[in-house]
């Protein structure tokens, strides 16, 4: 089994900064690609920002310039650096891997979150 767990979440203020990371642990045999997702009540979980093994990324437009994901696949981390952070940043946070496993299945695993606040 893969465990995903996150860490780095709190209350910051508007304007401030704030870095999440993402530890996988595990029957892992090659991680594809890692990213992070956030969810508000009553609404989806979307899509912040991903990074492959290659190093390639991708970002949601609200995250595009704000924030930073970067990783080391060698120590199974991921982390995302959050800048300029505004009231509607504010979410459960989510890490999330794409893993391919030693019997050669690809599964997508999910952390248990970390919660995200930006207010005074």
């Amino acid at each position: 089994q893969v465990q995903l767990v996150e860490s780095g979440g709190g209350l910051v203020q508007p304007g401030g900064s704030l870095s999440l990371s993402c530890a996988a642990s595990g029957s892992i045999f090659s991680i594809n690609s890692m990213g992070w997702y956030r969810q508000t009540p009553g609404n989806e979980r979307d899509l912040v920002a991903t990074i492959d093994s290659g190093g390639s990324t991708h970002y949601a437009d609200s995250a595009m310039g704000r924030f930073t994901i970067s990783r080391d696949f060698d120590k199974k981390t991921v982390a995302l650096q959050m800048n300029s952070l505004k009231a509607e940043d504010s979410a459960m946070y989510y890490c999330s891997a794409l893993i391919t496993t030693y019997t050669k299945n690809v599964r997508h695993y999910w952390g248990q979150g970390t919660q995200v606040t930006v207010s005074q």
